[in-house]
């Protein structure tokens, strides 16, 4: 699923977020069920070539890559939740999860100044932290959605068949990451997309 998070037409948005999922099951041998999550966040910059006679916004709005609907992009963060399960089929037809394997992976897009005066590499700098902390705020939502759906999954109770609690497992994993989708929402509104944390340009 994809989200875009847009503020009034005037102002400059500073961040956008993606987020997936995968999810598959396999059959496996009885166990108790383990949960592990492995997380992976990677940076990626792009290049600002500063320019003292022009405004750091104006240097941003030109430079970025990140553009969707006529909007401009500062910051991007994308992530995504795969999770596998295993399950083992007693002689009944019942069956229950034996393993769980959850991977949360995300990037995060960030601009990098190239050259400057020393007050303007001043104001960025000021700037990028706050737009890293916003970005990486983002990106909280995913690694707390990945935990919590790890040990839901788990936890599961074993059903009368493989294939209702495959559907039970999937569908447990979307219910949890629409919760967390929601909340990421609302974190942008709650921050004004990183604006009361100071990711904000006037100029």
């Amino acid at each position: 699923m994809n989200a875009c998070f847009s503020r009034m037409p005037h102002e400059c948005l500073a961040s956008r977020m993606q987020a997936a999922i995968v999810v598959g099951a396999l059959a496996a041998s009885a166990s108790p069920a383990l949960a592990e999550v492995r997380e992976q966040l990677a940076t990626r910059e792009y290049a600002v070539t500063a320019d003292p006679g022009a405004p750091l916004l104006q240097l941003l709005n030109s430079a970025t890559p990140i553009r969707e609907n006529g909007k401009v992009f500062h910051g991007y963060t994308k992530w995504y939740v795969k999770w596998n399960y295993r399950w083992n089929e007693a002689p009944d037809g019942s069956c229950r999860i034996t393993r769980v394997d959850t991977a949360v992976e995300g990037t995060i897009t960030l601009p990098k100044l190239v050259g400057g005066s020393g007050a303007q590499r001043t104001r960025f700098d000021a700037y990028l932290a706050a737009l890293r902390t916003h970005e990486e705020g983002h990106y909280a939502f995913a690694r707390q959605a990945g935990r919590e759906i790890d040990g839901e999954i788990a936890a599961l109770p074993a059903m009368r068949s493989c294939k209702a609690l495959e559907t039970e497992a999937n569908a447990l994993g979307y219910r949890i990451l629409d919760t967390y989708t929601t909340r990421e929402k609302q974190y942008d509104r709650d921050t004004d997309h990183g604006r009361t944390q100071g990711a904000w340009l006037e100029r």
